[in-house]
C-alpha cells in the first residue's frame, strides 16, 4: 500500500493523530496534514480512494488547478513592433490606442511596456558589446528636427538634433544647430568634450 493510501486510510480511522501518523509512516506532521487538505478539496474520501488505483488517487488528489482566464487582452506586439518604427510613434501613443479600443480589458501602461519589452527580447539576435570607459562616443543626428523660434522675428525655423552617447556609461548629450553642416557638427562635438571635461579616442 502506498504510503499516500495508508494516510489516508489512518486519517479516515480517525484513531492517531496527525503527528502519530507521520511517525507511523516515516513522513512529517506537515505532509499529512497537506494529504488530509489536498483530499478535502479533491472530494476524495477513503471510500472514493479504495475505489482507485494508486496513479489515479495521486492525479485525483495533486491535479494542477486549471488556470484562470485572464480578464486582459493581449496587445497585439508584432503591430507595436512595427509602428514604433514610424517617426514620432512612442508606446504612450500605441498604449493609448490599445485602451481605448479595449478599455475594460486593457493593461496598465507599465504591464503594456513590460509585455512589449519582453516580447522584443526575443526577436534580439545581437552580440553583447562591452565597451571601455573614455574609448567611444557615438553621435549621429537625430531624424526628426524641433521648431525654434526666432526671439527677435518671432520667425519659425526647424532646427537639426545633435545627439551623442558614452558607449561605456550611457552618459547622453544632445543639442540643437542651424544645420548639419561640418561647422555644426565640429562645433556640437567640441561642446560634449568641454561639458565632460574630456575626450574619447575614438567617434563612432
Amino acid at each position: 500500500m502506498s504510503k499516500l493510501r495508508h494516510t489516508l486510510q489512518l486519517l479516515h480511522r480517525g484513531a492517531l493523530s496527525t503527528r502519530q501518523i507521520g511517525a507511523a509512516l516515516g513522513i512529517s506532521k506537515s505532509t499529512v496534514s497537506e494529504i488530509a487538505s489536498y483530499a478535502r478539496v479533491a472530494g476524495v474520501d477513503w471510500a472514493l480512494a479504495q475505489s482507485l488505483n494508486d496513479d489515479e488517487l495521486q492525479a485525483r488528489l495533486y491535479k494542477p488547478p486549471v488556470a484562470r482566464e485572464s480578464r486582459h487582452l493581449e496587445p497585439d506586439h508584432a503591430h507595436i513592433h512595427r509602428e514604433l518604427r514610424r517617426p514620432g510613434v512612442t508606446l504612450q501613443l500605441l498604449w493609448e490606442e490599445y485602451q481605448q479600443q479595449h478599455s475594460g480589458q486593457a493593461y496598465k501602461y507599465s504591464a503594456f511596456c513590460e509585455k512589449y519589452k519582453a516580447w522584443a527580447r526575443r526577436l534580439q539576435r545581437s552580440m553583447r558589446q562591452t565597451h571601455t570607459g573614455g574609448d567611444k562616443l557615438f553621435v549621429d543626428y537625430a531624424g526628426q528636427t524641433v521648431p525654434v523660434v526666432d526671439a527677435d522675428t518671432g520667425e519659425i525655423r526647424q532646427a537639426q538634433v545633435f545627439v551623442a552617447v558614452l558607449g561605456a556609461s550611457n552618459y547622453t548629450y544632445a543639442c540643437a544647430t542651424a544645420s548639419q553642416k561640418a561647422t555644426d557638427w565640429v562645433a556640437s562635438i567640441i561642446n560634449v568634450e568641454d561639458t565632460r571635461h574630456r575626450t574619447c579616442r575614438h567617434l563612432t
